[in-house]
């Protein structure tokens, strides 16, 4: 791995943490779900334009057409919709520990329902997120935790896992941005539904608001989905993935740092058995595409 390949995956690991504090701004002062829809409405046109300028073409695989739809709801409305209407009484950094354990919930589906055989290692690592969510739950309800949100951070992870493990390889065939501009669409609608029928729109708008919605639409909205794929393309799915165990530490760090949430030691803690169980499921997964690859 070069080190453009290190500057990128740290990037992009960076922007895809960020969005939760981003997103503890917008739902502090915007109807979470109107505010959301909106995004993906410009996130989805500007991904689209950019596409098209790339010479990518609307004829997507049917494979193409079923990762659009399900990606749409499951990881656009579901996941992130319940993830911002959760960060209205959940703190970013909670609801970006949670969401991090997606990678560690793919390897358990993946041996739970496919079969799949975990190593040793990727036990470890399994066991080690267990661990540290634990650690890190038990500090918050004592403290004092909505339940409620939690739940709704929780099952955001779970259909996100879901959708997953659903369209694992079904968008390759090129035209990606045009793929990732068509699920944006897809969750704009299907949360502009959501919104009319329950939210009632009122704003407090200040500089923080506006901001915070422009980097969320431009930065982890399309440029982090930009640097994966390139990402990707040099170095592989699998190397790339590995890049998912920093997303707990830039979470936390940058909801401390932005919206100065406090750092318990019992959350560090935390944090640091769950990168270590990521990491150990990720560098797993490598060896074994190394080995199918070399038998």
């Amino acid at each position: 791995m070069d080190i453009r390949a290190i500057v990128m995956g740290l990037s992009f690991a960076f922007m895809w943490s960020s969005a939760f504090t981003s997103a503890r701004i917008i739902v502090s002062a915007a109807p979470p779900v109107s505010a959301l829809a909106l995004r993906f409405l410009i996130s989805g046109l500007l991904g689209i334009l950019i596409a098209r300028l790339l010479g990518q073409t609307w004829r997507l695989t049917r494979g193409q057409w079923r990762a659009t739809i399900i990606f749409g709801i499951c990881q656009n409305a579901l996941y992130l919709g319940l993830n911002f209407v959760a960060m209205q009484t959940v703190e970013a950094s909670l609801a970006a520990i949670i969401a991090s354990t997606m990678p560690l919930l793919v390897a358990l589906a993946g041996w739970l329902v496919f079969r799949e055989r975990l190593a040793p290692l990727a036990v470890c690592g399994l066991i080690a997120g267990v661990v540290g969510v634990v650690i890190i739950m038990g500090s918050r309800m004592s403290g004092g935790v909505d339940l409620y949100g939690v739940t709704l951070c929780v099952i955001g992870a779970i259909a996100l896992t879901v959708a997953t493990l659903a369209v694992r390889g079904a968008t390759s065939g090129g035209n990606f941005l045009m793929v990732v501009g068509l699920q944006m669409l897809v969750g704009s609608a299907a949360l502009s539904v959501v919104a009319v029928a329950t939210e009632t729109i009122h704003i407090a708008w200040s500089w923080e608001l506006i901001a915070a919605f422009a980097y969320t639409t431009l930065v982890p909205g399309l440029a982090a989905t930009l640097v994966w794929f390139l990402l990707v393309e040099r170095i592989g799915a699998t190397r790339a993935a590995t890049f998912h165990f920093l997303n707990p530490f830039f979470g936390v760090a940058v909801a401390a740092l932005i919206l100065s949430e406090p750092l318990r030691i019992y959350d560090i803690i935390g944090v640091a058995v769950i990168m270590a169980g990521i990491l150990a499921v990720q560098v797993s997964r490598r060896d074994v595409a190394r080995r199918a690859r070399a038998g």
